[in-house]
């Protein structure tokens, strides 16, 4: 057999989570973290996010990383002490500023799944946002909005297309799903290269 008739492997779907450093008061997010991370390694999905091991950050990424994923985290050296670097991920990068970090974050993910989380979520959602608008990526974004956590942030958007500062064409280009089984069932429907996944990982429900 030639070499080059030989079929490459594909690559298992990324998706970057955004999320706090924090844990928030209300226990749902913290489970919704755990879930995320979970479902991600049982699927056979790459976790990119912040590096951390604190808040929901380390929530998430010891869920995928006991569930057998992959987890990418991405930390900015000056917040190395601040945010607890987490040692227990498959790799670790440390970038010289956090638009490095935001950069790398979006050029190894292929969609964005938004956790509860405070200032740090709500730039790198609207960074991402905003890029998507700009017609620099078309890679889905996804409000996780657990126990309504979102409704001030998602109203905000909302106010921008009502008051004409943006198109409603791009108010569309994030959404808002309402848990974390909406959230992958979405996604599904968002990345044909999902669906394989999916299916090796034995998840019919999705």
């Amino acid at each position: 057999m030639r070499g080059d008739s030989i079929p490459t492997p594909p690559r298992s779907v990324a998706v970057a989570v955004f999320c706090g450093s924090r844990f928030g008061h209300h226990p749902a997010y913290k489970e919704a973290a755990e879930n995320v991370g979970a479902t991600l390694a049982a699927l056979d999905m790459h976790l990119v996010y912040g590096g951390g091991d604190v808040g929901l950050m380390g929530v998430v990424a010891d869920a995928a990383i006991q569930g057998g994923g992959r987890v990418t985290g991405i930390i900015p050296q000056f917040l190395e002490a601040r945010e607890v670097m987490h040692r227990g991920v498959t790799d670790l990068i440390v970038t010289d500023s956090m638009h490095t970090r935001k950069q790398k974050m979006f050029a190894l993910s292929d969609a964005f799944l938004i956790l509860p989380g405070g200032f740090g979520t709500f730039d790198e959602l609207m960074e991402i946002l905003t890029w998507r608008q700009l017609k620099l990526h078309d890679k889905p974004i996804l409000i996780l909005n657990v126990q309504n956590w979102a409704r001030s942030l998602i109203a905000t958007l909302d106010d921008a297309m009502t008051e004409g500062f943006a198109s409603p064409e791009a108010r569309r280009l994030v959404e808002v799903v309402p848990d974390v089984e909406s959230a992958f069932i979405r996604l599904k429907s968002l990345l044909p290269c999902m669906s394989a996944t999916v299916e090796a990982g034995g998840m019919d429900k999705f």
